[in-house]
């Protein structure tokens, strides 16, 4: 059975990495730096609560805080260009984030050993669910807690006049301005959201891996968020949810069996997908 809740949890984590990407790509923007945004609440929420002593709750708020914080500095100069420069702009700023973690160093002195990340053997000793008896059917549902919740907010913006506005910008920018709708800020916004629900998947990624690296927020995660609300398709945030367990639970897990030949298939199946379901596997919102 801790085999199911282990697959619940990847499949709850890679859903609030794809949500981060959802929102942003609602703007007609394409940015890969959501793999940044995540590694940066790992790191953060990772280091307060080994290093800090912090409780894990506050420590993912924290960690969105400051994904969603990084995300809005990046967005302001990011999101002035548009396009395949935009694509190039945050990607690399994933590859400058992950690159920093490679040589970022900071440990400190707990029960007679050194804990803390450290360069490029990464950040271990992120132990806080077996500290506290956690089981793996309990870090399950306290994952998917987190992954309801911000659905539920995301599905709430989505159809509220915030999400009409994100919309509108996505379809057509110039008619979205004609009306008095402040682009930048509008996309700013979004990305800001997307960072803070990056940060904390990337929070809740660390705590149940108990091991991150900087290998680990690389350029394929980056592609992963992208490809799920793609997937899926932009109708609502249930594609999403729907991409990740037809890559995570049937590409990746379903053919684990056929070795590299999957990553063969892998490919050939998504864009057979994409083919099919050219609008995402939930298809285009109706008016």
């Amino acid at each position: 059975m801790d085999f199911y809740y282990g697959l619940a949890q990847i499949v709850g984590v890679h859903t609030l990495l794809g949500l981060s990407a959802y929102i942003v790509l609602l703007t007609g923007q394409v940015s890969l730096a959501q793999a940044a945004f995540f590694g940066i609440g790992a790191y953060t929420a990772g280091m307060l609560t080994v290093l800090a002593g912090w409780h894990i709750v506050p420590a993912l708020g924290a960690g969105a805080v400051v994904g969603a914080t990084t995300a809005c500095a990046v967005g302001f100069p990011a999101l002035r260009v548009k396009g395949l420069m935009l694509v190039v702009a945050t990607l690399a700023f994933g590859e400058g984030v992950r690159l920093f973690f490679f040589n970022f160093d900071y440990q400190v002195a707990k029960g007679g050993i050194k804990v803390g990340p450290l360069g490029g053997e990464g950040f271990r000793q992120i132990r806080y669910f077996p500290e506290h008896g956690w089981t793996t059917g309990e870090v399950m549902v306290f994952i998917w807690a987190f992954v309801l919740v911000a659905m539920a907010a995301l599905w709430w913006f989505d159809r509220s006049r915030y999400g009409a506005v994100l919309r509108a910008v996505g379809e057509d920018e110039l008619a979205a301005q004609s009306v008095g709708v402040n682009l930048t800020a509008v996309k700013v916004s979004a990305m800001t959201v997307g960072g803070a629900v990056a940060g904390l998947g990337g929070g809740i990624y660390a705590h149940y891996t108990t091991h991150i690296e900087h290998s680990n927020f690389n350029v394929l995660v980056a592609t992963f968020a992208l490809a799920y609300p793609i997937v899926g398709g932009l109708s609502n945030v249930f594609g999403t949810l729907a991409a990740v367990i037809f890559v995570q639970v049937f590409l990746i897990e379903g053919l684990r069996d056929l070795g590299d030949w999957r990553n063969l298939l892998f490919g050939a199946l998504i864009i057979l997908a994409m083919n099919l379901r050219p609008h995402g596997l939930f298809g285009r919102r109706r008016a």
